[in-house]
């Protein structure tokens, strides 16, 4: 059986990936990329600790946790395109400029 400690590692470096993701690129499908190792981050640890209590709660918030970066990536795959329509660029400091 593999210890818990090396899943939270495992998560941790997840999640510091997507934050160095966010923190350095100004292009929004790496945003949106970034967001989803976080998500998966977090997932991971719900799932490990789940396991480790012997309980499925974890497993079932993880799903509902997938749910929502589904509804996430559809909504934010929208804005990109009207970003691109609008600046013929993904660049997310151009987005400062869009007005009514």
């Amino acid at each position: 059986m593999v210890p818990v400690q090396y899943y939270l590692l495992v998560s941790a470096a997840v999640f510091c990936i997507g934050v160095f993701g966010i923190l350095t690129r100004r292009n929004a499908l790496v945003f949106l990329m970034s967001v989803e190792l976080m998500l998966n981050a977090a997932n991971i640890n719900l799932v490990a600790f789940s396991r480790f209590h012997g309980n499925l709660t974890g497993q079932m918030f993880s799903l509902f946790t997938l749910a929502v970066a589904a509804a996430e990536v559809a909504i934010g795959i929208g804005i990109i395109l009207v970003l691109y329509r609008n600046f013929a660029d993904v660049d997310v400091t151009n987005a400062t400029t869009m007005r009514w």
